[in-house]
């Protein structure tokens, strides 16, 4: 091929990929003008990142990049990447292993019943634990206000009455993954803190963190867990690579598989439509080892995303075949808004690169 059309065909070629990369793009510059003008409120973040490369990352509202974020219930399911680790090295035989024989510090427990002996730390992890506690639901039983309010969270967990049989009923509580701290400890002989930082957090470079202890020193893994938004883009990242970051392995592929199927369908519950979409077709959320799944779907496509969720909207979200992560700061607590990230993904993000 002579030098000129060589030098033609080329330009040509990095044309066309400019030009695709810009189409891809402008979408995304989109976003950063509807929540500037108030379209989204109290969105303090929204990180995108496409083929392992950051293609947007925006920060709202005074928050940078250096602002720690309250992570919140997102942060349940980086507790079960830790019960994940803990089985893979063999300090925890498996999820079908029975809660309270880990805890031999504690020579009784309040509300006694038969039942608490079969509870698994599968029940916790899907939130069937049996315990009389349920935040789901507005009118429910909050018992983990009441927790805060003690010394010790893990005892106070594990204390509390039982209302259905283990494995039977979804009922959400933070006070489930707080049990989950307690195993992990006594399983390592090290705290979840240490744990974390070795095994998880340096592991992927996450240095600048900060956690909510109780007054018994127990870490607590339900959520308030203090992280950058880059870094919860780490996490999204290595579970979008299977377990693996930059080539080693964090946590198996088996565990991955495991912890994020969600089938348990939670009842009458859609992400995408509290966040009143009129673009979305609503559809239902289903809950694995303290993950979720809920396909985003319209009239132009469906795709699956497995995320993690926290009050006020906070996500971590993966969509494999996509081969995106993007992640969601925001400080709409207790309010619906916080879903409004759903309508966000469904009007400009997914589009932007279908």
């Amino acid at each position: 091929m002579p030098s000129t059309t060589k030098y033609l065909a080329l330009a040509f070629f990095a044309f066309i990929a400019n030009y695709a990369y810009a189409q891809s793009i402008a979408p995304l510059d989109s976003i950063t003008r509807a929540i500037e003008k108030q379209e989204y409120t109290n969105v303090n973040s929204v990180l995108i990142s496409k083929g392992g490369k950051t293609v947007y990352e925006h920060y709202f509202n005074g928050f940078t990049a250096d602002s720690l974020h309250d992570s919140r219930s997102s942060f349940k399911s980086i507790t079960s990447l830790l019960l994940g680790i803990a089985i893979d090295k063999g300090l925890i035989r498996s999820v079908d292993e029975k809660v309270y024989s880990f805890f031999p510090e504690y020579k009784s427990f309040n509300n006694d019943d038969e039942r608490k002996k079969l509870i698994t730390i599968k029940n916790l992890l899907e939130m069937r634990s049996g315990f009389d506690c349920d935040e789901w639901i507005d009118d429910g039983k909050d018992c983990e206000s009441d927790m805060e309010k003690t010394k010790d969270w893990v005892k106070f967990s594990l204390d509390l009455p039982i209302k259905n049989d283990p494995g039977t009923v979804w009922n959400y509580t933070s006070c489930n993954p707080m049990i989950i701290s307690g195993i992990i400890s006594n399983a390592a002989h090290m705290s979840v803190m240490e744990f974390a930082k070795q095994y998880l957090f340096e592991p992927l470079g996450i240095t600048n963190y900060r956690w909510t202890v109780d007054p018994a020193g127990h870490a607590a893994t339900p959520g308030s867990f203090f992280v950058l938004p880059g870094d919860m883009l780490k996490i999204g990242l290595m579970v979008k690579s299977n377990g693996l970051w930059h080539g080693k392995r964090i946590v198996s592929e088996k565990w991955l598989k495991q912890s994020t199927a969600a089938t348990i369908p939670i009842p009458g519950f859609s992400f995408t439509k509290i966040s009143r979409s009129k673009t979305a077709i609503p559809q239902p959320a289903y809950y694995g080892y303290y993950w979720y799944n809920e396909q985003v779907k319209t009239k132009n496509y469906a795709e699956d995303v497995l995320f993690a969720s926290g009050n006020g909207g906070q996500y971590i979200m993966v969509i494999k075949k996509m081969d995106l992560v993007v992640v969601f700061t925001q400080g709409n607590y207790n309010n619906r808004k916080a879903k409004q990230a759903f309508d966000i993904l469904t009007r400009y993000i997914i589009p932007a690169f279908k």
